[in-house]
């Protein structure tokens, strides 16, 4: 026994020092540099694949299948003269034994050097079609015939079942890599380039350190960014589940987009791809942008259907217009300056490859806490869907603030109304004139090319919404827009205690944009609307309105320029403001009496149970023709214009007395039962911010009513003397004579 074991150890030994003595041979003998064509054909007919070797191949045979490649190029083999890699040099190596057992265990792997370049022709041909396909016969040659077609031959073998293929890898290094994409019919151009990866032992189920930086670019919009990936591997083949543990990513990006800018990212977490159950999650997600701070969880199912995105996430609060400014992004101008200093969001995600919605989203900013969901239904059509709740928004904070223009017209029609106001005295001096200055901006306002595009569903409530200074509560907006037709299905509102609705439309698939617009007012205040309108008020009141209105155009000039359609008002229980229109007709009877005032009136306010009538408005002006006030003891009737243009009016009015019921405020003009019925008249002209202070006597139609008291005089005389000797002829000519 010992003489057999003697002899099998002796076998052995000559078996290993003739593997030994082969694999010398081999690798000394031998050298695959000789074999570089038929290397390069079999590349060519087996994986379609042009592979040029310029540099040698050096390897070895045992333990270790060793392989060196230099200066290698590869290209499809249907266009060879386009190659797409090209590699300085690829070093590995395989331990012999193990690959019997199916196992692959490799030292360092080594890569340097590697170019790949990838591009699409302007017929949207890329230059890698062709891989994995044998090569095409060239143009006029006859192709060899397909051999014939074999039965398929089902090989039943004892390794049937075994084990998958076990990687076993010492590390990977690849430096100085660098990959770009371009497309010839876009001009699109993407690069990665400098890219540096190592790794630690990569093995199955085993931690693996993995290390990444890499710079990236791209040509449309100009961008680059620099940026580092580190974390640790986790992966199993044969359940297809693959971590990234403690995942850490951080770089800095610049370019067009941020407007010279640099922004500063970082993002870690845990990801988790498993593609046997399709799913891809990135769980206690970290990230920052600049001074931007969030958490947040991705999920994503259904990796080979239709992917779908579930998540959450949460960014503190964080100075949205310092955060905007620092990566290039030019807020327009506001009228608050520190408008979005805070903002802060907490939301969940939900999505598809063509939409995205926050659900569920908290999303304050500054002092208003909006609740709800805001999503993109279709990222092709931009179909944008919002439903909002929300507290108090003062949206005049967000809009722009008077531009230069606006000053202008401002100041000159604010030059009118005070030359006016002076001019306006006790109400003995002549009428004001009319007002000349444009009142409107010639400034664009709509962004029409954007609202064309726009396809949108929007259902906001507010507890309040300040919008021109007009505090709107329990505010609601049904509004939806697609094909350049927006459409206002329902806005109201209480407005001081009283009630506004509105509908309307506004289409700009035209050249100019059509606005009409429907609205009422009930029982609101008009003094409080008037001052937040920032204009005088001259009439106090709860007003009624509707109206019915259309326009053209894209800025307030000219809206105001094509303002056609109706309105109806009327004003309850009222006061003219600083208007004594009984002090007026107190001068127009001391006027017939012959007698003078005794004091100059003092101004003071005309009340009024009712003020009532409708507007036409043509091209910006407002034919007025049945204003009506009821003044306790007075009616009054009026008919005149207004000029929305420059904001002036032109009225005649008349007061009539109803009766002597009450002592007028001067003894030169009380009233007698001659003056009762008649209508004195008033004309009205000037700015409409002087309201009743811009009317004075109408002394053409004063020597009218004098006339007319004067026939009846007359009259009355010659009744008294004659009786019933007057013939009623004479008495109706003398009428007319005076009425005349």
């Amino acid at each position: 026994m010992k003489a057999l074991g003697k002899i099998l150890g002796l076998v052995l030994l000559g078996l290993l020092l003739i593997i030994v003595a082969l694999g010398f041979a081999l690798t000394h003998l031998f050298d695959p540099n000789d074999y570089k064509d038929e290397i390069r054909q079999l590349a060519r007919d087996k994986a379609g694949l042009e592979l040029t070797i310029n540099g040698d191949i050096g390897w070895s045979l045992f333990p270790w299948l060793g392989l060196e490649l230099h200066d290698t190029t590869l290209a499809a083999s249907r266009t060879p003269d386009q190659p797409f890699a090209d590699l300085r040099m690829l070093g590995l190596s395989v331990r012999v034994m193990p690959l019997l057992r199916r196992e692959v265990q490799m030292s360092d792997i080594t890569v340097n050097g590697l170019n790949l370049t990838l591009a699409r022709d302007e017929q949207g041909r890329g230059n890698w079609e062709g891989i994995g396909e044998p090569p095409q016969p060239a143009e006029g040659t006859a192709s060899e015939p397909a051999p014939a077609e074999q039965p398929e031959v089902r090989e039943e073998t004892a390794d049937t079942g075994r084990r998958p293929l076990r990687l076993d890898i010492d590390s990977l290094t690849v430096s100085d890599a660098r990959v770009t994409y371009s497309d010839a019919r876009s001009g699109q151009q993407l690069s990665a380039e400098g890219i540096h990866l190592t790794t630690g032992a990569i093995r199955e189920g085993a931690p693996v350190p993995v290390k990444l930086d890499a710079y990236f670019g791209s040509n449309q919009p100009v961008m680059r960014a620099h940026t580092e990936l580190q974390g640790t591997l986790r992966f199993d083949n044969g359940l297809r589940r693959y971590q990234f543990e403690n995942a850490r990513l951080s770089g800095e990006a610049s370019g067009e987009p941020l407007d010279g800018k640099t922004l500063a990212f970082t993002a870690q977490g845990e990801l988790l791809v498993d593609l046997a159950a399709q799913i891809a999650e990135w769980n206690g997600l970290k990230f920052t942008a600049n001074q931007l701070r969030g958490l947040g969880e991705l999920k994503l199912r259904e990796l080979q259907s239709e992917p779908k995105l579930a998540g959450a996430l949460t960014i503190a609060q964080f100075n949205g217009r310092e955060f905007l400014q620092g990566v290039g992004q030019q807020l327009p101008p506001m009228a608050d300056q520190n408008a979005l200093g805070r903002v802060e969001l907490v939301t969940r995600l939900a999505g598809t490859q063509k939409s995205l919605t926050f659900e569920e989203m908290t999303l304050k900013v500054d002092d208003t806490t909006l609740t709800g969901n805001l999503g993109i239904a279709d990222f092709a059509s931009q179909a944008l869907r919002v439903t909002l709740k929300g507290d108090r928004l003062d949206l005049d904070r967000y809009l722009p603030p008077p531009s230069a223009e606006d000053k202008a017209s401002s100041a000159a029609r604010q030059r009118d109304v005070s030359s006016a106001e002076a001019a306006v005295g006790s109400g003995t001096t002549p009428l004001p004139d009319k007002p000349t200055a444009m009142a409107w901006s010639d400034e664009k306002v709509l962004p029409v090319d954007t609202l064309r595009r726009l396809d949108s569903q929007l259902a906001v409530n507010l507890d309040q919404l300040t919008l021109k200074k007009l505090p709107l509560e329990a505010f609601a907006l049904r509004a939806g827009s697609k094909g350049g037709l927006l459409n206002l299905d329902e806005a109201h509102a209480n407005l001081f205690g009283g009630r506004l609705d509105a509908n309307g439309q506004l289409d700009v698939r035209q050249a100019l944009p059509l606005l009409s617009l429907q609205t009422r007012i009930a029982r609101a205040p008009v003094e409080r609307l008037l001052t937040s309108l920032e204009q005088k008020p001259v009439v106090k009141g709860l007003l009624n309105m509707d109206a019915d209105l259309q326009t053209r155009g894209d800025s307030q000039r000219a809206w105001v320029d094509n303002l056609n359609g109706k309105l109806a008002f009327v004003v309850d229980n009222g006061v003219l403001v600083d208007a004594n229109l009984e002090q007026q007709l107190c001068r127009a009877i001391a006027t017939l009496n012959r007698k003078t005032l005794e004091s100059e009136p003092r101004g003071r306010d005309t009340p009024f149970r009712s003020l009532r009538g409708s507007l036409r408005l043509t091209n910006g002006v407002a034919q007025n023709p049945d204003l009506r006030a009821s003044i306790p003891g007075l009616t009054v009737n009026g008919a005149g214009d207004l000029d929305l243009r420059t904001l002036g009016m032109d009225y005649r009015v008349g007061i009539v007395i109803e009766g002597d019921k009450g002592e007028m405020p001067d003894p030169a003009c009380q009233v007698n039962e001659r003056y009762v019925g008649l209508e004195w008249p008033l004309r009205c002209r000037g700015p409409l911010e002087l309201g009743a202070r811009a009317c004075r006597l109408d002394q053409d139609g004063l020597g009218k009513i004098a006339a007319t008291l004067t026939g009846q005089k007359l009259t009355e005389k010659l009744e008294k003397e004659f009786g019933d000797k007057v013939a009623p002829d004479l008495k109706d000519a003398l009428k007319g004579l005076f009425n005349r």
